[in-house]
This record gives C-alpha cells, structure tokens and sequence, in this order.
C-alpha cells in the first residue's frame, strides 16, 4: 500500500522523524521536494515546476499525463498562462538548430525526405517535456536529443489549462516562434522560406 504524507519543511522535528520511523519500520520512503512558487509570476522555475508534474507513470494516456501540469497551470491567471506559453516557446526556439535536427534518429535532419519539420517539433516538445537537467543536458550535448521519441502533446498544455479555465477558445500566438527553420540563426543564417 502506498500513502502520500505532506509535510512543510519547517514543520519537520526530530519527535515527527522518530514517529514516522515508529509507524513505518519496514517501508521504504520516497521524498520528492516541491519547491514553493509564487503564484502570481511565471517565472523559470515556475514553469518548470509545472513540467515536473508531468505524469509519466500514465504510460501512453497523454491526457493523463498532462493532467496535473494543466490542473496547475489553471490555478495561474490567464496573462500568466501565455507567460507559460512564452517560456515554452523560447526553449523550442532555442532547440530549433541543425545541429539538433540531425541527432533525432531515423527521421533526421540531413537533406532526405524522412526529416519532417513536425516530428523534429514534437521531438524538441519532448526534451522540455523531461524536465530543466535533461533540456540543459541536451542543450550542450545535442547528441543526447531523444531519438525516436517526440511529444506533441507538450503543445497543448496552455491551450488546454486556458480553454478549461476560461472556456473560450485559444488564440494565442507565443514569442518567439518555435516553429521548424524559425530560429535562423540556428541553420546557418538562413530564413524559413529558404527550406
């Protein structure tokens, strides 16, 4: 059986500790530390605390994985929410690069039919998707990009915690774009339209 204790860290004592102990003697603990977010910034470490709620343990259900990172962001106003998306897109922009197009497996960059700008996307969606250590990791090492692996589903997070909040209808378009080739810098000075 497995039972969630929360606890704030200044309520911890060495009395607690000594009952747990007593209480549980053969079980094994797991501490997760939830780090506190102001609520009224979306800062880094905000979004990147809502990422960590990703459920991964879900398998395949997207939505389900996406449940508590939507179930959270809602909890932000809505100017926050495209702050999110803002902060999602500056890291996609950041990975749309050759160099990280041609290290995503069988469908990568390399002037063949396979490469698709949406899979390469959805394979950058999935490194943010693993959390701030992996997209560092990834960020000075492309040869760590996923391969054959993508998540799309990262994508809808704000629209989705925005349309459930508001009941209204996504229209917004994040800074910068982190659609494929928008980041010229990134393939060698080169626009989108040369593609």
């Amino acid at each position: 059986m497995t039972k969630t204790i929360n606890v704030k860290v200044e309520d911890l004592s060495a009395k607690w500790i000594e009952q747990i102990k007593e209480t549980h003697k053969h079980a094994t603990l797991e501490i997760k530390v939830q780090e506190a977010v102001d609520e009224t910034l979306m800062t880094d470490a905000a979004f990147w605390a809502i990422i960590d709620l990703l459920d991964w343990k879900k398998g395949k259900d997207t939505a389900a994985i996406l449940a508590p990172a939507i179930k959270r962001l809602m909890s932000f106003e809505v100017a926050l929410i495209y702050k999110f998306q803002d902060l999602l897109a500056t890291k996609l922009y950041a990975l749309d690069q050759q160099v990280f197009a041609e290290n995503i497996g069988s469908r990568r960059y390399g002037g063949t039919k396979n490469f698709s700008v949406d899979v390469f996307l959805y394979a950058r969606a999935a490194v943010v998707a693993n959390g701030q250590k992996f997209y560092e990791l990834v960020l000075k090492d492309p040869t760590k990009m996923p391969k054959e692996f993508t998540f799309e589903a990262l994508l809808s997070l704000a629209p989705t915690a925005f349309q459930q909040k508001t009941g209204q209808e996504w229209d917004y378009l994040p800074t910068p774009s982190y659609e494929t080739y928008t980041n010229s810098k990134g393939w060698n000075g080169k626009s989108w339209m040369e593609f």
